[in-house]
């Protein structure tokens, strides 16, 4: 049985008590919103003659009764208003009668209420809405936080517990109205990578979520079953493979930004859900690709800040072009003193253990390299950085490298400490992705979970042709949480993953 608090039960008294006045607390009629609060306060101008009449709908945020006269601030998606209601005004028949009844005695604070009316200037200056007509559109039967701003503009009781304003994303959005620019940006990020895309004649695809092989990345997957077919199916955690079978099918250009999902674990920068876009241009290469990202990035930042500095927790990051570059090699040399390139699979084991750092016994060569790179250089890398020409055993989707043996054409762009996105010259020879593939069922054989499936209808589409190719994955959440100074990907995201809720006893 659920258990309900005082107002709780007093908010259902009063949903009664309208309904037994004859009033619908969940109208059907549509309501003719012609204002919104912010556009009202600009474009008012008390001085002039004119009238200024509106129609507001939004939810009651405070409401005080003042004898015949009532006050109460009604916010919309724009922002707050004062609504000033008279008996006078609002009772010229029985239906508004009924509502001065309501409104002073039977609305609670969360309520939505439509108010038909027009603005004037209070005695003491503010911008407000005087009620000709009133209509309660919904009743609230939950209270919303109380948050309280004093005199000196400190915030009182605030709404913010991490894992409420999360859980409870719809009243977070309500009470803490910063929270919705975080948002607007994200939605002004994609719209910006989109529009830099499709000027450049790249078609926007879909491709399948449900699966039945996994591909595209070295990550677990999420299983189900497919009960017509009688089959197994996998959560996309890539949509690589897939968009190549269009490149080889002749679309130039393809782009997705696609939700995936790895069966992995969770915290600040990782969800098991998550949205990357991944682009894929034939005739081009990873060095094309690298100048691309920076062009792209630097229009996002220039679209969301009018800068291409940003602040970012106490680092301000700087996306203009050109962006610092090592190879991955370079790079551990650089942060640790010691040259790993020639050594093989036990002397790697060996240093990284010098290292402090702990190695699972399944992890190959290629991965033993990723831990010590991602242990010892990942975090110092806070300005916009290009890790280029990986060990071919870290990437078997990619080019093997045209004048480095045993590397790869691959490069990752790390910014703030994290990766943000992964880019290949692609691997187009069948023969040579058949061994990849292989061996990755050798690392599956030792215990590596992430190693890849074979993929034999994308080998067959390999064996048509491919051409020469530049593949890239951006991973739109890390990106959103440095574009809005976001200290969590939960912070980015409107409805993250969350261990269930613990159940209230009665």
């Amino acid at each position: 049985m659920t258990h309900l608090s005082e107002q709780e039960i007093n908010r259902r008294e009063n949903l009664q008590k309208i309904i037994d006045l004859g009033i619908n607390p969940y109208p059907s009629e549509l309501f003719p919103v012609n204002a919104y609060a912010a556009d009202i306060k600009k474009d008012f101008k008390p001085d002039e003659e004119s009238v200024m009449e509106v129609v507001v709908a939004g939810r009651m945020m405070s409401h005080r009764v003042m004898g015949k006269a009532s006050f109460a601030e009604l916010q919309d998606a724009s922002g707050r208003i004062q609504i000033y209601v008279a008996r006078d005004l609002i009772c010229p028949g029985e239906d508004q009668s009924l509502y001065n009844e309501v409104f002073k005695h039977y609305l609670d604070l969360g309520d939505f209420i439509g108010i038909k009316g027009t603005v004037f200037v209070t005695k003491v200056g503010e911008i407000s809405i005087k009620a000709n007509e009133l209509i309660l559109l919904s009743k609230s039967l939950k209270p919303l936080p109380v948050v309280k701003v004093d005199a000196e503009g400190v915030t009182h009781d605030a709404f913010k517990d991490p894992e409420q304003r999360y859980r409870q994303r719809y009243v977070d959005l309500v009470v803490n109205r910063d929270i919705r620019k975080t948002f607007e940006d994200r939605t002004k990020m994609y719209n910006s990578i989109r529009t830099y895309l499709n000027d450049k004649g790249y078609l926007e695809v879909e491709t399948p979520v449900l699966q039945p092989l996994y591909g595209g990345a070295a990550a677990r997957p999420f299983k189900t079953h497919h009960n017509t077919l009688d089959m197994t199916l996998y959560l996309r955690i890539a949509n690589e493979l897939y968009l190549k079978r269009l490149i080889v099918g002749g679309i130039e250009g393809v782009y997705e930004f696609s939700k995936d999902f790895r069966n992995e674990g969770m915290s600040r920068f990782h969800n098991p859900e998550f949205t990357q876009i991944e682009l894929y241009v034939a005739y081009k290469d990873y060095e094309w690709m690298m100048n691309l990202v920076e062009e792209v990035v630097e229009k996002v930042a220039l679209d969301i800040h009018n800068d291409t500095k940003v602040k970012v927790g106490d680092h301000v990051i700087d996306f203009k072009r050109p962006w610092k570059r090592y190879t991955m090699f370079e790079a551990i040399a650089h942060f640790t003193g010691t040259d790993i390139s020639t050594m093989e699979e036990a002397e790697l084991r060996e240093t990284a253990k010098k290292m402090g750092i702990h190695l699972d016994a399944s992890l190959g060569k290629g991965k033993i390299i990723d831990e010590i790179f991602g242990e010892k250089c990942e975090a110092q890398l806070i300005q916009p950085t290009f890790i280029t020409d990986y060990p071919v055993e870290m990437s078997p989707l990619a080019k093997k490298h045209r004048t480095k043996p045993g590397l790869v054409e691959r490069f990752e762009a790390i910014c703030n400490g994290k990766e943000i996105c992964n880019a290949f010259s692609e691997l187009n020879d069948p023969i040579d992705q058949r061994q990849r593939f292989e061996e990755q069922l050798e690392l599956g054989k030792r215990g590596d979970d992430e190693a890849m499936m074979l993929d034999e209808d994308f080998l067959r589409a390999l064996e048509y042709g491919m051409p020469p190719t530049a593949g890239l994955g951006i991973g739109m959440d890390r990106l959103a949480m440095i574009m809005t100074n976001s200290d969590s990907i939960q912070d980015v995201i409107f409805f993250p993953q969350m261990k269930p809720e613990k159940k209230q006893e009665a």
